[in-house]
């Protein structure tokens, strides 16, 4: 029998303290090492050495970093977008100009100076780098409940482009099933420390050429 929106909603709530828990145990050296060893494998991505525009995050806490992917992708001359929370959750970008240049915002976030480019800038990008707390086999990504992203993939889909979407996690990150709501979209592949994992996109079908 289906579980109702009210089990999801529990399971996932269940899920992500878990996950929590465990990247809080983390050390700094083992976050650090992390890192470094994420960017590399996200660099060798070909849906990232061939963007003109990529949309990413500023890492924060014990997330898996990002902020040495962002530099090594400015370095390479790509345009990288980072979110703005706007007061109703959705996401305004910025342009990002090097690390210097970031401010600090609500919720301990990190975000770009300069104008904002509007809700609309995402659908520019050529990747989106998605925050998340596991990713299961069929590409299904499990947030942190806030619906930032949900709003993101909807825009998305409503402007009829399909960026990669690749979601950044730690090894044990990725699990063998998470629980789904209606709303949820599947990922391309998820980069760990450890290399990437492919996923076939049944969910969020492309249109045929």
């Amino acid at each position: 029998m289906p579980e109702d929106d009210g089990e999801l909603s529990a399971a996932k709530k269940a899920l992500r303290r878990e996950l929590l828990a465990a990247r809080a145990s983390l050390s700094p050296d083992q976050s650090r090492a992390a890192a470094q060893l994420l960017a590399e494998q996200a660099l060798r991505l070909p849906e990232l050495t061939g963007a003109a525009t990529v949309a990413a995050y500023v890492s924060i806490g014990r997330e898996p970093g990002t902020r040495a992917l962002l530099d090594a992708l400015r370095e390479r001359g790509v345009r990288v977008l980072l979110p703005v929370l706007l007061a109703d959750n959705d996401l305004d970008w910025g342009e990002y100009q090097g690390p210097d240049l970031l401010v600090s915002a609500g919720r301990g976030l990190l975000e770009p100076t300069g104008p904002g480019l509007g809700t609309d800038a995402v659908v520019e990008a050529d990747a989106v780098l998605l925050p998340g707390l596991a990713v299961d086999a069929r590409g299904m990504r499990l947030g942190r409940g806030g619906g930032s992203y949900d709003r993101v993939l909807a825009r998305l889909a409503a402007a009829d482009v399909w960026p990669a979407l690749v979601v950044l996690l730690y090894t044990h990150e990725v699990v063998e099933q998470v629980p789904v709501e209606p709303h949820d979209h599947p990922v391309d592949a998820a980069v760990t420390p450890n290399g990437v994992r492919r996923f076939a996109t049944t969910v969020r079908d492309r249109p045929s050429e």
